[in-house]
């Protein structure tokens, strides 16, 4: 019999992942009982699923495992190494090994293991990776269904934000050879109701099955059909530039998606990757969603869920501000410091913002970029509460508090006129000897001019950031001294 929704637990290991935070919220919605575990536990926290109980879980630390298994019938496995191709062999393999040692103490019954297609020849890093981890997942006793699946269309998904990114920024496409290769691109939604059909599947042997969408396309045809829909004029002219050229600079520079993340997408899209899904449709049988209707849900559903995020707090002013095109994921610039002064004191610094210290580093620059905004019309209202503490809403000359986690995190919308939507950090953490202090810019570009804007100010980012760091946990230092 299926496993039941009352009784049974279901742990989904590498929750905070892409597809690990919507299969999260998609069993919750179903009245599953999940265990999120992931190694961003206060990030977990923060999303307030109903029954879900989050924990903390490392696979490189097998010790951190058990918490997360306690209690659990099936485990789901979605963690997936993003480092460089020399490490991530190895990588894969201790994260597998060490969720082995951790199985042989639990009660999981089941394993649902999310792969990738795989080609004939595979000379990819990223996809012999997912390979590895789903044979050695079935050296468990346990039974492994792994659910191998290629192109998937949702809002964060590398290949979608990718194309999207390129249609939004660039008047003409040059993309490279790989677009040509075909897959079976699956819609998020229907992926997710594959997963959860596999959670409750009776499993007593271990299967490879493959997700695949309606239609057998190239990554090109994708293309030439969002731009249909988009309504843009854009030329489609794909060039042979090598791959590695292409991850490494074209990406980075045209598109917001992770590095590590278009990386992986490109190594994947190098092979045609066919899918036989009649047999997973037999088991789990769904309508599938089209093609051009899976990309029309997914451009009405990244402003809320980037909205949606309590990253920026859910405020109103920053819902207000989102725009259509505007990247999905945030270009982002930043220095960390380590150094030995109290959180409390550094947080006392930081709360001064905009006070007598101004912005702590370069104060005449951050003069300068208000003054413009001044000449654009963009209204900036100069000054700061009138109190040493800062509250949720507090205006700081063109930006405002959306964000406050005492001792851990300030928040601030960057309000000033600019292509795009951004935000500023300061980040405290506790290391035990020391602590660790964080200033960091988050920018999603508004097409081609948002990512103009940002490598503008980008040198401007990484000088002044250090410098601010500096100034705050100097000044903190001294607060310590003084309270001896």
């Amino acid at each position: 019999m299926p496993i039941s929704t009352q009784t049974g637990r279901v742990v989904i290991l590498g929750a905070s992942g892409y597809i690990g935070q919507h299969l999260t919220a998609h069993l919750s919605r179903n009245g599953f009982q999940v265990t999120a575990a992931a190694r961003r536990i206060e990030w977990l926290q923060q999303q307030k699923w109903p029954h879900v109980r989050c924990c903390f879980a490392d696979v490189y630390q097998s010790k951190t495992l058990a918490a997360a298994f306690e209690g659990a019938d099936v485990l789901v496995y979605l963690v997936h190494a993003m480092t460089e191709d020399d490490d991530l062999l190895e990588k894969e393999r201790q994260a597998a090994q060490h969720t082995l040692l951790a199985l042989k103490d639990s009660q999981i019954k089941h394993i649902v293991y999310l792969g990738s297609m795989q080609p004939e020849d595979n000379h990819s890093p990223h996809l012999q990776a997912r390979k590895l981890t789903g044979d050695l997942l079935r050296m468990s006793n346990i039974p492994v269904t792994e659910l191998r699946t290629g192109i998937v269309i949702g809002a964060g998904s590398a290949a979608f934000e990718v194309m999207r990114d390129m249609v939004y920024n660039l008047p003409v496409l040059t993309p490279p050879r790989w677009v040509r290769s075909k897959s079976s691109p699956v819609a998020l939604e229907n992926l997710l109701n594959y997963l959860q059909g596999l959670v409750t599947l009776p499993a007593t042997e271990n299967l490879i099955l493959e997700a695949a969408g309606p239609e057998y396309i190239s990554y090109q045809t994708l293309f030439e059909r969002f731009i249909a829909m988009s309504g843009k004029r854009r030329w489609l002219i794909p060039i042979p530039l090598p791959t590695s050229f292409v991850s490494v600079y074209f990406l980075s520079l045209i598109t917001s998606v992770p590095t590590s993340l278009a990386k992986a997408l490109i190594q994947g899209l190098n092979h045609d990757l066919p899918a036989d899904s009649a047999e997973l449709q037999r088991l789990i049988p769904q309508n599938l969603i089209a093609i051009d209707d899976a990309i029309r849900n997914t451009l009405a559903q990244e402003q809320q869920q980037v909205m949606d995020s309590p990253d920026w707090g859910y405020d109103p002013d920053a819902r207000a501000r989102w725009r259509p095109g505007y990247g999905y994921y945030p270009k982002q610039a930043g220095f960390t410091l380590e150094t030995s002064a109290s959180k409390a004191s550094l947080w006392k610094i930081v709360q001064q913002l905009g006070g007598q210290e101004g912005y702590f580093y370069a104060n005449g620059l951050w003069k300068t970029r208000a003054r413009i905004d001044d000449l654009l019309g963009g209204g900036v209202k100069y000054g700061r509460p009138d109190r040493d503490f800062l509250k949720i809403g507090d205006k700081i000359d063109g930006w405002k508090v959306i964000g406050l986690k005492p001792q851990r995190e300030l928040a601030l919308l960057f309000g000033m006129k600019a292509p795009g939507l951004g935000r500023l950090t300061f980040t405290i953490t506790d290391n035990g000897e020391s602590r660790s202090l964080d200033v960091r810019a988050w920018w999603h570009p508004a097409g081609f001019s948002g990512l103009l804007y940002w490598f503008s100010m980008m040198p401007a980012h990484q000088f002044i950031f250090r410098g601010m760091a500096k100034r705050i946990a100097s000044l903190a230092r001294q607060k310590d001294r003084c309270g001896r």
